[in-house]
């Protein structure tokens, strides 16, 4: 069994003895930021769809909804992110897509999107997914499903945002074989992987170290024009970023980095922040979730005790 490890511990990136359980690796380590990034985005799913359009509306001032909060297909997809991390070191994509399949056909109600629904309907029944993601769409998805499940792959290679970016890569493609797709993926891994980390930069500088991993493209665009979006301004980045209305990458993640951004010490200031831009709330919410868990002292215990649990992970 895994010891408890707290942030400060985690984001040091230095191997830790344990008394009564030995000694943690650096392996270890990394599964570990894997698992409380993957902690934050669960939390984020289920906070988020809270608010969804089919959900009544809450407020701080509110009292909590009571509980589970059930999530949704961001997080069953990042389960299983977390599990090939945790059994191989990296991204490889044969693996990843059989976890998702399997975990597709044993919950098909999670909430999953039609292009990742037909997708996934086609691996269980035997299909190549090289060939099915090219096709979805008549040219690969640009949808934000890559980019909902990336943050736990920056976590795991914190130092590393190069490296964070490569295996993002490689996840999306499996799925998202659009570039924009690609672009929203490797742009939540790197920040997550700089979030993760005690001397991560904060709020415009924070945005621009991601968007030079960014190719030229929509995604890239926006990223840009959230750099010139002062942090008191929540309304003109809902305006002018998108908040997941499109359900695209271009429209979902530069939204969400400029939240996280200017919100990487308080994880509860983060979520409300991102829900106000309503749009699509569970996976917004997963987004800002992963990567501000690394970054931030500690998440909301109560919203923890009212998540719906989710399963071991193999």
């Amino acid at each position: 069994m895994m010891p408890t490890v707290r942030i400060a511990d985690i984001r040091s990136g230095e191997t830790m003895a344990f008394p009564q359980e030995g000694v943690m690796t650096v392996d270890d380590l990394a599964i570990a930021r894997a698992r409380r990034s993957l902690e934050g985005l669960s939390l984020g799913d289920a906070f988020g769809q809270l608010h969804f359009k089919f959900h009544p509306r809450v407020s701080p001032a509110d009292p909590l909804p009571p509980g589970p909060w059930r999530w949704t297909d961001d997080t069953h997809m990042a389960l299983s992110i977390v599990e090939t991390l945790a059994g191989l070191g990296r991204i490889e994509q044969d693996p990843l897509v059989r976890a998702f399949a399997r975990r597709f056909a044993q919950e098909p109600n999670r909430g999953y999107g039609p292009g990742a629904a037909r997708l996934l309907t086609a691996v269980v029944a035997g299909a190549d997914w090289r060939i099915e993601a090219a096709k979805l769409f008549g040219g690969g998805s640009y949808g934000n499903g890559a980019a909902m499940r990336a943050a736990p792959i920056g976590a795991f290679f914190h130092r590393d945002t190069v490296r964070a970016a490569s295996e993002a890569r490689l996840s999306a493609l499996v799925t998202h074989a659009h570039p924009e797709g690609v672009a929203g993926a490797v742009a939540v891994a790197v920040a997550a992987a700089l979030s993760s980390c005690a001397d991560h930069p904060a709020g415009e500088d924070f945005i621009a170290e991601v968007a030079a991993f960014i190719p030229d493209g929509e995604t890239h665009d926006r990223l840009r024009q959230a750099m010139g979006i002062p942090a008191n301004r929540l309304d003109q980045a809902i305006s002018q970023l998108g908040t997941g209305y499109q359900v695209s990458a271009q429209d979902t993640v530069p939204y969400c980095l400029w939240v996280a951004a200017h919100h990487l010490d308080d994880f509860e200031a983060a979520l409300w922040s991102t829900v106000a831009g309503k749009g699509d709330c569970d996976t917004t919410c997963a987004i800002v979730g992963g990567i501000v868990a690394m970054s931030a002292r500690e998440m909301p215990a109560s919203w923890l005790a009212r998540r719906e649990a989710f399963p071991k992970i193999q």
